[in-house]
């Protein structure tokens, strides 16, 4: 058994299309982050990123990630994949949370 079909078989994806269609979305996004990064910390700081400036990105990025993935995966017909997989990431952090 091949990794895309344990992929496939994990991710209950209908054929190996899919599943790459979801690798290529994920890569997307995390290009799309890494990408923005740079310019937004320098329009915000300027050249002169302060450290805690990038951690407090960090933090506040996961949100804005979560809203790429989204629409990456609208654009390569994986969007309903994406949103049950958004509805379980969050489930399990209010979890967590509520566990405390």
């Amino acid at each position: 058994m091949s990794w895309l079909d344990r992929l496939q078989q994990r991710w209950n994806a209908k054929n190996t299309w899919q599943v790459v269609a979801i690798l290529f979305t994920f890569i997307c996004t995390g290009f799309t982050i890494l990408f923005i990064k740079r310019p937004v910390l320098a329009f915000l700081f300027g050249h002169d990123i302060p450290t805690l400036a990038k951690v407090i990105y960090y933090i506040l990025i996961l949100p804005i990630y979560n809203l790429f993935l989204l629409a990456y995966g609208f654009l390569f017909g994986q969007f309903n994949f994406f949103l049950q997989f958004e509805k379980r990431f969050f489930a399990r952090i209010a979890s967590y949370f509520k566990k405390k």
